[in-house]
C-alpha cells in the first residue's frame, strides 16, 4: 500500500501575545498557505457519533477517495506508531484528552499536510503536562508528519524545555 506521507519533519514554536495576536496569526496562515494546513484545535471536534479510527480514516476516503478498509488500514498505521490503538473504538464522549487529541492529531496527520498546527495545546490537554507528551507524541509519528507548528501563549513558554524545539532531536528514521 502506498504511503500518504514526506518525511522532512520540523518542529516550530510560534509564541503568541494574546488571543488577538493568536486569531491574525491563524488568518495569515490560512491567507498564505499555497497548500492545505491542517488545524488541531478546541474548535475542531470529532465527530461524536464516529470511533477515533472511523474520525481518522474518515479524511482519506472523502479526500482520496480510498475505500474504507484502505482508510483504515492508514488510520491503524498511524494509532499503532502514536501508541494509541487501544482507543481505536472508543467515540468521543469515552476518550481522555490525550486520547481526543491523539485522534485529532492523527485525523490532521493522515491527509498528509504539508503544515499541521496545533492551536494551544494546554487546552486540548488540561490535565498533562503537554510539553513532554507532544514530544514523545510527535518523536512517535516522526515518519508521518511533515511541518508541525505549535501556537501557544508567551506565558507558557517556560513550560517548554531547550530540547523541544530543537529539530535535530526528532529526526526521521
Amino acid at each position: 500500500m502506498a504511503k500518504f506521507w514526506q518525511i522532512s519533519f520540523q518542529i516550530h514554536m510560534n509564541w503568541m501575545a494574546d488571543a488577538n495576536q493568536r486569531l491574525e496569526f491563524l488568518a495569515a496562515q490560512a491567507a498564505s498557505a499555497k497548500e492545505s494546513i491542517a488545524l488541531v484545535s478546541p474548535e475542531m471536534p470529532l465527530r461524536a457519533n464516529l470511533s477515533v479510527l472511523d474520525n481518522i480514516a474518515l479524511i482519506p476516503q472523502y479526500r482520496a477517495n480510498l475505500t474504507y478498509d484502505k482508510a483504515a488500514d492508514l488510520a491503524w498505521d498511524l494509532l499503532a506508531a502514536a501508541g494509541y490503538q487501544d482507543s481505536f473504538a472508543k467515540r468521543d464522549p469515552d476518550l481522555s484528552h490525550a486520547e481526543r487529541f491523539v485522534a485529532k492529531l492523527l485525523r490532521a496527520a493522515i491527509g498528509a499536510p504539508p503544515i499541521i498546527l496545533i492551536d494551544r495545546p494546554a487546552m486540548l490537554l488540561p490535565d498533562t503536562h503537554y510539553p513532554p507528551f507532544l514530544r514523545a507524541l510527535l518523536k512517535n509519528l516522526v515518519n508521518y508528519l511533515n511541518d508541525c507548528r505549535i501556537i501557544d501563549y508567551q506565558w507558557n513558554k517556560p513550560l517548554y524545555d531547550v530540547e523541544f524545539a530543537q529539530a535535530e532531536l526528532i529526526q526521521p528514521h
